[in-house]
């Protein structure tokens, strides 16, 4: 008998026992189709020595794969039949196989037989066809009987065995196989179940605590049942093809043929054995070589690996340089965001300083201006009360009388400071006039203070590799001594100027360059730090061009240039030759030996240039002022009149002087019709013809003549003068005549020297020879 694997109980799907001879559907398309028999069960004595005839039905088999969560089977059970009348040992005993649903999985009891792999469907329906002619269909009173059997089996054991001995007759079977009949639906009426039937709590506990790791075990159990049911099946199919079986149990146990494997298997010999053995040894020497050619290519290959990661690294140091560029562009992030956070500190302090400043430079020109309105207000007043000769007493209110003895009061220390220094040849008119008051002095210098030590703390929580820019341009000069591709490629020579701004701009808050005591641009810290970085770089760029040249020249036209650009605006007063001389020196370094040499005309150098010119013309327009009084008045020199027109004279002569200081900064047309058309023809020459001929005239006249800049006459084929100066050639021309008539006739010969000098030279030839000073002949042939 077959080996018949261990049985796992499972529910199964319930079958009508009427629908026995119907084929089952696969589960799946393409399912294949096996014969199957049932277990054959001798019903009957044993010595009825009868034979039986087999009733088979075909049974579609249920398609199983590997693993499935449900398996699906059939089996059948035999019923017992009533025996044939006893006629002898000849007469076949008829039994019938009831192939009906077993629902609990018991498997058939059969002899085992050679297992047909081979079967295909058209044998299959040839089969049928022939089983179909040999089978009995059995009559309703042996269908109830069997089913009956079937009940009482399953209401006592649970199972129906297969080794079940029919009596003859069953007590009772007939007597209530009617109302059974009768009670129990038929399997047409039967509701088929189409879900699993509900599992008592024992069944789901058992379920709950079979451990995981069993699901491999039951996958196995699985298989080995559908493998011994097909087995099962096909044995039935073979028993089917002998033309008489004997099904009947014996006490005896049945002998199996087993199969002898030595028939099949050919000989074998120590030649054949050692053959097989050489081939195979044969080709694992081949595989090992093949290997072998194989690790020595790995070998070479990872050594030539290696030997290319060596020299990349000595070649290019990659990880040095990625280390080296992420420092520098962490250093640059943390750089601009401590930038970020101190250049609203430091614009609020400049902008404290700026307007300390022009409050300090509107509070001097306000008082200027409110001082000459009062003083010529008060000449007014005492020239007409002289005209009418009244003897009255000239009422002035206290605010004009306290303004003029303060005036006056200034005038006398600045007397005496004169006088301590030993300078006694200067002039009233050409003082700046801007001291302060000790009340404003001090509450400006307080100001100050408070502004200066808060520029001081800007940069007092900051790292010097952050603040100070000679550490910021050392980092990036290593950046260019070491990887200058890549530091010119990133175009840092126009992000330094950027990043240094705010850095100039803090060390700019306590510059002022219209001080004469102002240090110089080139004694700056942040400037020699750029030029050494300049210098470095001309020594180790191969370019002749190269872009680090540009970045001092960038640095004061987008730093300084505007700065100096808002002092001239607000806070420059050209009336004062010590912040015009200041400014000039300043403007002068910054317009001339930079900007002109790295040959840019930047909009800054435009700016700034074009509001000094702006606010030359607002001071003439609004500072110059040369009262003309009768002459009676000022032929006093003693009198009020004559010196406060002494005093606008000379100041409207120092700010001709101051504007031609501009001289090579602004254009010569530009400095020729301020100083010359604005300021000279209108004001300056007035007022000489106002006054009296003598050598006070020459004097002024020579000194007008001295601030005249010298290149407009150094041509010396040049015969006549600048036409803005044929105005006072013949002033000068007038006064030589005049002189020539008088007292004061040697004065004369101090006019041609200047007529000379301004290139009048055809003037100063006709004058000699009108006059016959051929004494004189010898300066013009100087010349």
């Amino acid at each position: 008998m077959a080996y018949r694997p261990k049985r796992t109980f499972r529910q199964r799907r319930a079958h009508s026992s009427d629908s026995d001879g119907a084929e089952e559907p696969s589960s799946e398309p393409g399912a294949p189709e096996e014969q199957a028999a049932p277990g054959l069960t001798e019903e009957g004595p044993p010595s009825g020595g009868g034979r039986v005839e087999v009733t088979a039905r075909r049974v579609r088999g249920r398609g199983r794969g590997r693993g499935r969560g449900r398996v699906w089977a059939s089996s059948r059970r035999v019923a017992g039949a009533a025996p044939r009348a006893e006629g002898g040992a000849g007469v076949p005993e008829s039994r019938v196989v009831d192939l009906s649903t077993d629902e609990e999985g018991e498997a058939p009891h059969s002899s085992e037989s050679k297992d047909d792999q081979s079967s295909s469907s058209n044998s299959s329906s040839s089969l049928e066809e022939e089983f179909s002619s040999i089978v009995n269909i059995p009559d309703a009173a042996f269908i109830q009987a069997a089913r009956r059997k079937r009940e009482l089996a399953r209401a006592q054991d649970d199972y129906i065995s297969l080794d079940v001995k029919h009596t003859s007759a069953i007590p009772g079977m007939k007597k209530n196989s009617d109302e059974d009949s009768e009670s129990e639906p038929d399997d047409h009426e039967k509701r088929i179940p189409f879900t699993p039937k509900p599992q008592t709590l024992k069944q789901r506990m058992a379920e709950e605590t079979t451990p995981r790791n069993e699901t491999s075990e039951e996958s196995q159990e699985d298989e080995n049942q559908d493998i011994w049911e097909q087995q099962q099946m096909r044995k039935a199919v073979k028993i089917t093809e002998g033309p008489d079986l004997d099904l009947s149990y014996s006490s005896e146990p049945q002998t199996v043929k087993k199969f002898d494997t030595l028939i099949s298997l050919p000989p074998v010999n120590l030649e054949i054995i050692k053959k097989q053995l050489n081939t195979r040894l044969t080709l694992l020497q081949d595989t090992h070589r093949s290997h072998l050619r194989e690790y020595e290519k790995y070998i070479q290959d990872v050594k030539s690996s290696k030997s290319t990661i060596q020299n990349l690294e000595n070649s290019s140091n990659q990880a040095l340089n990625f280390k080296f560029y992420k420092s520098m562009k962490i250093y640059v992030e943390n750089l601009i965001d401590c930038l970020n956070e101190k250049i609203i500190s430091i614009q609020e302090i400049e902008s404290s300083m700026h307007a300390l400043l022009l409050k300090q430079a509107m509070t001097l020109m306000k008082r200027r201006q409110d001082e000459l309105k009062h003083e010529s207000a008060y000449l007014q007043q005492l020239s007409r009360r002289a005209e009418t000769s009244t003897n009255e007493s000239l009422a002035v209110d206290e605010k004009t009388q306290w303004i003029l003895e303060e005036i006056e009061s200034r005038r006398s220390r600045r007397r005496q400071a004169r006088t301590l220094s030993g300078n006694c040849d200067h002039q009233e008119g050409t003082s700046s006039d801007d001291e302060l008051s000790s009340a404003d002095m001090t509450d400006f210098q307080k100001t100050q203070g408070d502004i200066s030590q808060d520029h001081k703390k800007i940069f007092e929580d900051v790292h010097d590799d952050f603040c100070d820019i000679q550490h910021i341009l050392l980092k990036f000069q290593q950046w260019r001594e070491k990887y200058s591709d890549s530091y010119y490629e990133a175009f840092i020579s126009l992000c330094i100027p950027k990043l240094l701004n705010p850095l100039i701009r803090v060390q700019l808050i306590d510059w002022n360059p219209l001080k004469f005591d102002a240090i110089g641009i080139k004694q700056m810290p942040w400037f020699t730090s750029i030029e050494e970085f300049m210098a470095s770089s001309m020594e180790d760029s191969k370019k002749e061009d190269s872009a680090d040249k540009k970045i001092l020249s960038t640095v004061i036209n987008k730093t300084l240039i505007p700065r100096l650009t808002d002092f001239v605006e607000f806070i420059w007063d050209p009336l004062s030759t010590s912040q015009t001389t200041s400014l000039i020196t300043h403007c002068r370094v910054i317009l001339e030996e930079l900007s002109t040499c790295a040959n840019e005309v930047s909009k800054g150098k435009q700016d700034l240039l074009k509001s000094v010119v702006v606010r030359m013309k607002k001071a003439i327009e609004d500072d110059v002022f040369i009262p003309l009084y009768p002459k009676w008045t000022v032929e006093n020199k003693t009198s009020p009149h004559s010196k406060f027109q002494e005093r606008q004279f000379w100041s409207g002569v120092k700010l001709f002087h101051n504007i031609l200081l501009w001289n090579g900064l602004l254009p010569d047309d530009t400095l020729q019709e301020l100083g010359l058309g604005k300021l000279l023809n209108r004001y300056l020459i007035v007022a000489l013809l106002n006054a009296i001929p003598g050598p006070d005239v020459v004097k002024k006249c020579d000194q007008i003549a001295a601030y005249l800049p010298e290149k407009w006459f150094q041509n010396s084929a040049m015969r006549t003068s600048v036409p803005q100066l044929e105005n006072f050639i013949q002033f000068l021309l007038q006064s030589a005549h005049k002189l020539s008539r008088s007292e004061f006739r040697d004065e004369v010969k101090e006019i041609i020297p200047i007529l000379v000098k301004i290139k009048a030279l055809n003037q100063a030839e006709s004058f000699i020879e009108e006059y016959h000073l051929d004494h004189l002949k010898s300066v013009i042939k100087e010349v």
